[in-house]
């Protein structure tokens, strides 16, 4: 058994523990967690994760949770306000910086957090599991919607799973990205 399918093991055991729904042990902070992982593992974690959205029903039959693929998100946000297809064109005719730029503004981190917000509706659910990080980038910045999250997300625990490195104190995306610090979330497992 590897690290990492020793870490994976461990996940469903952690999200349905009443410590974890309760945010008991937090000392009041955020309950933002991140489970980590070498992007080259992507296809293990994703399987996992369906995984353990099947299990979750069976484990805790009452529990409410709300699965967000951050890459799914930000193209029916794309798709919702007509501009999915313009981007699409745009990318064939002017390359990827011309049309980063023309999507800083509607994929705003503020803007992608309040969609998302109505996607996982956390006052409706005990718990949101995001994905789709790494498919996101560049689009989005990770501690940015973090940031956005905050005021947002109420007492509701969110776990990202990050394909990269997070050390507690800054977010690491594919291990080589490094983007501004972030020291809110607490790492799901070690």
């Amino acid at each position: 058994m590897t690290d990492l399918d020793e870490r994976l093991n461990k996940i469903l055991d952690r999200i349905t523990s009443e410590d974890f729904l309760s945010g008991r042990n937090l000392s009041g902070e955020i309950p933002f967690f991140a489970f980590d992982y070498d992007p080259k593992s992507e296809l293990v974690v994703r399987e996992h994760i369906g995984f353990v959205l099947s299990q979750l029903n069976k484990r805790r039959p009452d529990l409410r949770v709300a699965h967000v693929n951050l890459w799914a998100l930000l193209v029916d946000h794309l798709k919702e306000r007509g501009l999915f297809d313009k981007a699409i064109e745009m990318q064939r005719e002017k390359g990827d910086d011309a049309t980063l730029r023309a999507l800083r503004a509607p994929l705003d981190s503020g803007r992608v957090a309040k969609a998302m917000i109505a996607a996982a509706s956390p006052a409706d659910h005990d718990l949101i599991i995001v994905s789709g990080v790494g498919a996101a980038y560049p689009l989005l910045r990770t501690h940015n919607l973090l940031n956005n999250l905050h005021s947002m997300m109420g007492s509701t625990p969110l776990v990202l799973f990050y394909p990269g490195k997070y050390d507690g104190q800054s977010l690491k995306l594919f291990g080589l990205l490094k983007d501004n610090p972030y020291y809110r979330a607490f790492r799901l497992v070690d």
